[in-house]
């Protein structure tokens, strides 16, 4: 007699079961393991720049994905406290990055200037190991342009779950960069033009 239930349809059921099973937990649950702000996500980045001795403060916004550079002004010989911003549309997604902190880690690259940078972060965007994010930092400017004939730039890098974080600089062409970073991935990279 043959059933409906037999040992050979059993045995196909239990298999299409298992498939069903293991695609639908390899989706993304919102666990920490997954990027919590997607690079598709964050739309601008902010730079809320504060010239110290005059207690004046100017925002430059990138926008993410659309080309073009914003033009920060700084001056030779001026402290700035600087503090970085990231957007999702109109919702503030910085939160996120501090509520992930031990995921994210901020590179300031300055091509072409001389600017000294510390990393100001209090414990909201301290990671566990000690590392400041770099979403406050203050700036002291020698020559905010080295060379007219050349570009000065900050190329601004979030990465995402980098295996190693390291708050030093180095000396990179005719800049410096602070902050180095393996693996992981860039959740946003912003390019400002520095002028003075």
């Amino acid at each position: 007699m043959n059933t409906l239930f037999n040992t050979k349809n059993i045995i196909k059921l239990l298999a299409v079961l298992f498939i069903a099973i293991t695609v639908v937990s390899c989706q993304r649950d919102g666990s920490a393991e997954e990027d919590d702000i997607p690079q598709e996500d964050l739309t601008n980045i902010l730079l809320q720049v504060k010239d110290v001795a005059a207690g004046t403060t100017a925002t430059y916004n990138y926008s993410v994905g659309a080309g073009g550079t914003q033009t920060i002004i700084l001056q030779d010989g001026k402290t700035y406290e600087v503090e970085a911003q990231f957007k999702n549309g109109d919702e503030d997604a910085t939160q996120e990055i501090k509520d992930a902190k031990d995921e994210h880690f901020l590179v300031y690259n300055f091509p072409n200037s001389d600017i000294a940078l510390t990393r100001t972060d209090d414990a909201s965007s301290t990671r566990a190991d000690g590392k400041h994010v770099g979403l406050k930092t203050q700036w002291v400017v020698t020559k905010a342009v080295k060379n007219a004939s050349s570009t000065s730039q900050l190329i601004l890098t979030l990465y995402h779950e980098p295996a190693m974080v390291s708050e030093s600089s180095q000396v990179s062409g005719n800049g410096i960069v602070y902050g180095t970073q393996s693996g992981g991935e860039t959740d946003a990279q912003a390019n400002y033009t520095i002028s003075n």
